[in-house]
């Protein structure tokens, strides 16, 4: 059922068929079969009773049904003036017309005009002993009945354009629709005598019935009414009509409510519970066997309280970055508005982050507080990006599975990619012992200051984790000790800025015992990793260094030497520290002292091989240039108030420029 431009409900259409078979007795056709009309399939309507005579078949344009000419006993009517037509059952649907004389040729001309219009009519001659003048002898009537009043004018006006063609023996079959409005008329003829015609022909036929169904109503919080109006468009009505109110349940599932008559157009409904049906929809039944019209239904509606509706509002408020550095906070926010009159109770929602390996992170989100009509609620959550490395989605549902009733879903969640940019480069390892980097096998204090500093590039994932170091040592037999950070010999530093991404360790060991008396080698092991788990190397820090526990000092040599310029002191000490007290005299040959370079002077030194920083530049202690020449000096120290020892390892061969504890240096131009 349609509602068309002129505003009138009409019902849709489906085809009807007529499939005819004529032939000429006796010459092409003896049987029924061979002068039979079949409607959609069925064959009740066949052959003829007068001959020499037109049969009509007139079929009611609505029901498609055709015309009867015997009454229920099976007796002629002759309606019309037409003849005979229950010669045998076959012929009971035949309005058979005789076309010899023009009084029988006239009541063929007034049954045409009794067919109502839109009615569809086949027409087939019955011919033997053919009289090829009729046609003429038709067209002739006309000075009888007047101008185009003749069956010759008749046919060609239904349809048959092809009629002059009768002008010779042939049958032929006509069908045309009354009035011509939406059907073409077809016809057929045999080229002879022997030959038989079929005709096929799909023909448009309107609906009896329809039915209409409303969209659904809801969901509703609360069901009101049902109101409904319509008209016939004939009077008396001859509509049969029915309305039913149709639930729907949370899945869909349809259940028949009520079943109003014609005369309940408005009926209370506020029963139905909406818990069970939360949305309604409205159907229309309606029948018109006899005009084929519509009931014309003017409007539906239902009365009811909706629930309220909300959606997502990016418009107001919508925060988040597509692409970051791993480790970089990202805030992902956007706002949530009551579009609707009703009230939202407490709002749940639902905030997934699926990871580049489809695994989904269920945030936790506590429920919203109720939201009025056009108030609005801001979702944020702070995204910690070193947990999701890669291309992520954040998925956002709001009211998520209908937990509570709402209007419409599509609108409450939304999908969003951002990208997180992995950390692939090593950190920096560095170690220092007592501030020096050493070499292997360097001398170094029994109490050493091993400082370990692990510096990385990110600004975000700082070191912080003890677990990103690991410490051991290998002691002179052998052994491989690792250490703990639950101890003052091991002590962590974290990064604390960004800018500074620098985590250290102080690792302060001590070796009061000396089993070898050319020191005990130990090896230091160092790993280092990032938050990422990228490490400060292929392989990890190694060093062996050497300790011995007496507080010693080696020869002393300054280099160059001879020098014009300046020159450094070169020397070894040994022990736990530094002496207090070291200075160096620098004499002349005769014993004049000309110059004292205190430690202070010296710079830093440490236990182990120390190259001064001080450059002495050959000038006295008034810093007056000296002469050219040879000058000696020698090394004064004090550690706890005594002097140290000498200390001299298995390849020192330098006693060779020393007398009695004096150096020898050459001061040149």
């Amino acid at each position: 059922m349609s509602l068309l431009s002129d505003r009138i409900w009409h019902y849709g259409s489906h085809t009807g068929n007529f499939y005819i078979t004529q032939a000429m007795y006796p010459t092409s056709g003896t049987q029924d079969a061979n002068f039979a009309v079949t409607v959609n399939g069925t064959n009740e309507i066949a052959s003829a009773c007068v001959g020499q005579s037109l049969i009509y078949n007139v079929f009611d344009q609505s029901t498609f049904l055709p015309w009867k000419n015997v009454d229920a006993a099976g007796n002629n009517l002759f309606r019309f003036g037409s003849g005979s037509a229950n010669c045998r059952p076959s012929r009971n649907y035949n309005f058979e017309f005789s076309y010899l004389t023009p009084a029988s040729r006239k009541l063929m001309m007034d049954f045409m005009d009794s067919i109502p219009v839109g009615d569809y009519v086949v027409v087939r001659s019955v011919d033997y002993n053919y009289n090829n003048s009729f046609i003429p002898t038709w067209m002739a009537d006309t000075a009888l009945y007047g101008s185009q009043k003749s069956l010759y004018h008749y046919l060609l006006a239904a349809g048959f354009t092809s009629l002059d063609s009768i002008n010779q023996p042939r049958d032929w079959v006509l069908v045309y629709k009354k009035g011509g409005n939406g059907y073409i008329a077809q016809f057929k003829y045999s080229q002879g005598l022997y030959d038989r015609i079929i005709l096929n022909t799909n023909v448009p036929l309107p609906n009896l019935s329809a039915n209409m169904e409303s969209p659904e109503f809801g969901p509703a919080k609360h069901w009101s009414q049902v109101h409904w109006r319509g008209n016939s468009l004939e009077s008396p009505s001859t509509d049969s009509i029915g309305v039913q109110v149709v639930g729907l349940d949370t899945l869909g599932n349809e259940s028949v409510l009520y079943n109003p008559s014609a005369g309940q157009q408005d009926f209370d409904i506020s029963s139905v519970s909406v818990q069970q049906f939360p949305y309604l929809k409205l159907k229309l039944f309606c029948t018109d066997s006899t005009h084929a019209t519509p009931y014309q239904l003017n409007y539906w509606r239902i009365n009811y309280t909706p629930v309220p509706e909300g959606a997502l509002a990016p418009n107001i408020f919508l925060t988040g970055l597509d692409s970051v550095e791993i480790g970089q906070p990202v805030q992902f926010g956007v706002a949530f508005k009551n579009v609707s009159l009703a009230a939202f109770d407490s709002l749940k929602i639902s905030f997934k982050i699926i990871d580049k390996n489809n695994v989904t992170h269920i945030i936790p989100f506590g429920r919203f507080k109720p939201l009025i009509s056009g108030d609005t609620i801001k979702i944020v959550y702070n995204i910690d990006t070193k947990n999701y490395p890669g291309l992520n989605t954040i998925n956002v549902d709001v009211n998520p599975a209908n937990d509570q009733p709402e209007q419409f879903h599509f609108n409450n969640f939304l999908y969003k990619n951002f990208y997180v940019k992995t950390d692939q480069l090593n950190p920096l390892l560095d170690v220092t012992f007592d501030n020096v980097h050493i070499l292997n096998e360097d001398i170094v204090s029994a109490k050493p200051h091993i400082l370990i500093k692990l510096k990385d590039e990110s600004k975000y994932l700082l070191l912080t984790d003890t677990s990103l170091f690991k410490v051991s040592l290998r002691y002179p037999d052998g052994s491989v000790h690792p250490y703990y950070f639950n101890t003052d010999t091991l002590r962590f530093s974290p990064a604390t800025s960004g800018a500074d991404n620098t985590a250290s360790v102080e690792f302060n060991p001590v070796f009061a015992k000396q089993i070898n008396p050319q020191g005990d080698e130990y090896t230091l092991f160092v790993t280092g990793s990032d938050q990422s788990g990228n490490p400060s190397g292929t392989i990890q820090y190694q060093v062996t260094f050497k300790i011995i526990t007496k507080a010693m000092i080696s020869n002393m040599l300054n280099y160059p030497n001879p020098f014009t310029t300046s020159t450094a002191f070169v020397f070894t000490i040994t022990g736990s520290e530094v002496p207090q007290n070291i200075k160096i005299e620098i004499l002349t040959i005769t014993g004049k002292v000309v110059r004292e370079i205190t430690k202070d002077e010296l710079g830093p030194l440490h236990v182990g091989q120390n190259i001064t920083e001080f450059k002495w530049n050959g000038t006295d202690m008034y810093n007056q240039r000296l002469a050219n020449g040879v000058y000696l000096y020698r090394v004064v120290t004090n550690l706890n108030g005594k002097s140290l020892d000498k200390y001299q390892s298995a390849s020192d061969n330098t006693d060779q420029y020393f007398n009695k504890g004096y150096g020898k240096m050459y001061l040149m131009k």
